[in-house]
């Protein structure tokens, strides 16, 4: 399986960082091994001093396809989770400065924790969708689907003109606003609406 990431989704996202609003997705990918083992901690990596957190609905997709047309879209996908995109930050800006690849910066070992699923049709609204981050028992990302710049179905649609998707891939499709540094003893607590799906420590 393979993770794919969306970047740049939330307009707000874009500003707090000051980078261009996109025309069409920014995809970048993660390895297996960058999911966290369930009831792990996760280790603050020795390699970074900048750390951040990025919280995001995630798709598994349901079945394989390529070039899918979007008003099919929605049949690859039947739950919805939520997880964490670390970022290394200051090595991202480092590749950044000097027109290199980020992969060192976002597809390390563990960057990924992913929590429980919930079914698709336990939704109302795809659209609608409330999701957050508490770290240490204070918000500190609250987002909605309602505010994504390309929809889900827009994104499968754009990826798999380019990566073919597969049965239990995860799609991570973006983070709102509120991003900020991950400090060792966090506890991270993920929800969607006002159900906990994933709970770890930084160590």
């Amino acid at each position: 399986m393979k993770i794919i990431c969306i970047g740049r989704n939330y307009a707000e996202h874009a500003k707090e960082l000051n980078n261009p609003l996109p025309s069409k997705p920014v995809f970048f990918m993660k390895p297996d091994t960058a999911l966290l083992p369930p009831h792990n901690p996760f280790f603050y990596p020795a390699f970074t001093k900048d750390l951040h957190y990025e919280v995001e609905l995630v798709l598994k997709v349901s079945k394989s396809g390529r070039s899918i047309a979007e008003k099919f879209a929605h049949k690859y996908f039947e739950e919805i989770g939520v997880g964490i995109d670390f970022t290394a930050r200051d090595l991202q800006e480092e590749c950044k400065q000097k027109g290199l690849p980020w992969e060192m910066a976002k597809a390390f070992d563990f960057s990924a924790p992913v929590g429980a699923f919930i079914p698709k049709s336990a939704f109302t609204n795809l659209n609608d969708i409330n999701f957050g981050l508490k770290i240490n028992g204070e918000w500190r990302q609250q987002g909605n689907s309602s505010n994504m710049i390309f929809s889900f179905d827009k994104i499968i649609a754009y990826v798999s003109q380019f990566v073919m998707l597969r049965k239990g891939d995860l799609i991570f499709t973006g983070t709102p606003k509120g991003v900020g540094p991950t400090m060792i003893n966090d506890h991270f607590e993920l929800f969607i609406g006002d159900k906990q799906l994933l709970a770890f420590n930084v160590k």
